[in-house]
């Protein structure tokens, strides 16, 4: 009988040891130094045909520099030939992924690698069908060829 207790006391140590152990949780925490405005090369200029209500679509261009300026140039085509210009600031928000183009009707971007995504009055990402169409490319430099 005592021999009977050990095989099943054995038995049941052999079963509980070949559980696989519950696996591992990693919680990565971003580094906050790695962000859109330390990693990427962002400094450039930016084009792309946004969206349009009442016309073909607006061709833009947006020039930012190193120094926290930009201009930008929208046409809206199929109605004006005549471009709508706008020089100023931008600020960066907090995370260092977005950026804010100041001026009488601010406007947001979110800052990826090689392009700017234009983001909807409350800083949300725009969904749906047309959220591709909401995207400026970088433009490569004539001189050098690099974005």
């Amino acid at each position: 009988m005592r021999a009977h207790r050990v095989f099943i006391l054995v038995a049941a140590l052999a079963i509980a040891g070949c559980s696989t152990p519950p696996a591992a949780t990693i919680t990565a925490n971003p580094d906050p130094a790695h962000n859109a405005r330390n990693a990427l090369d962002w400094a450039g200029t930016y084009r792309g045909v946004l969206p349009c209500a009442d016309c073909e679509g607006i061709e833009t261009v947006i020039v930012l520099l190193d120094d926290g300026t930009y201009s930008s140039s929208s046409k809206y085509l199929g109605k004006s030939n005549a471009p709508f210009s706008e020089q100023g600031n931008f600020t960066w928000n907090e995370a260092g992924n977005t950026i804010t183009l100041e001026g009488p009707s601010p406007v947001q971007y979110f800052v990826g690698e090689n392009q700017l995504i234009h983001l909807a009055r409350d800083g949300s990402r725009i969904t749906g069908d047309l959220a591709p169409h909401y995207v400026l490319a970088k433009v490569a430099d004539a001189a050098t060829g690099q974005r």
